[in-house]
């Protein structure tokens, strides 16, 4: 198998794209002051993961930042600090907020050149018109979960995604799923036959930050550390074929 088999990338944004990791420890700083509580950059990732993970779960249908502002109400309760409303709601319009990864905008630039470029997400579509700004691409099509009325890794967001390119004229085998999530992703694509490319950008770290722990059967067939280094695997395939 090699990356120039495929026709289409599908991608996760947060996380893979975007660094949705530092951006939501950037918003939660006022409420991690109040607490008091002294915790490490990782443990308030995975306090946030716990709490995102179960509020989607919960309500499949509430637009991403209203699930946001929900996880820091959580977070705030969790944690003992009183809060005002405007400040729950600022955290849940930070998307915007989040910076990219700093090889992002590159790497897509190129990528586009050979390939269809479509995003899945689990945020809203006005969010993510925010983080498109700081890609610098046009993605061929713009799948979200508010289009889809639930959050991966549900089944449903890979069927939605998977339909509507087939309607494109693109075929399962045609897809390399990029993404960083072995829970929201490559769990759920690997369990609909789809090839996988893990964009590790935790490779230097333990644990797994923002994301819950990946269940069993979380495969992927290509792991790169960043997406300029996958966009430099391409390069090289192809000049090898030359």
């Amino acid at each position: 198998m090699k990356l120039t088999d495929f026709r289409v990338l599908t991608f996760d944004c947060y996380g893979t794209l975007i660094d949705w990791e530092s951006g939501i420890f950037a918003a939660l700083h006022p409420l991690l002051e109040k607490s008091g509580r002294g915790l490490t950059r990782d443990a308030a990732l995975e306090n946030f993961a716990r709490h995102e993970s179960a509020q989607e779960g919960e309500t499949p249908g509430m637009i991403y930042s209203d699930v946001l502002a929900q996880v820091h109400r959580r977070l705030a309760a969790e944690w003992g600090v009183a809060m005002r409303e405007e400040e729950h709601r600022r955290f849940g319009a930070s998307v915007p907020d989040w910076p990219a990864f700093p090889d992002s905008a590159e790497a897509l630039k190129y990528l586009k050149q050979h390939y269809a470029l479509v995003i899945l997400s689990n945020v809203h579509r006005e969010g993510f018109a925010g983080s498109n700004r700081r890609l610098g691409v046009e993605f061929d099509a713009i799948y979200t979960a508010q289009d889809i009325g639930s959050y991966k890794p549900d089944p449903k967001n890979f069927r939605y995604m998977l339909d509507h390119l087939a309607e494109r004229g693109y075929a399962k085998d045609d897809i390399l799923h990029t993404a960083q999530s072995l829970f929201h992703d490559h769990a759920p694509a690997k369990r609909f036959g789809l090839a996988g490319a893990w964009i590790d950008r935790r490779h230097d770290q333990s644990g797994w930050g923002a994301t819950m722990p990946p269940p069993d059967g979380a495969a992927y067939d290509f792991r790169f550390p960043t997406l300029q280094a996958m966009a430099d695997a391409h390069r090289a395939e192809r000049e090898e074929s030359r």
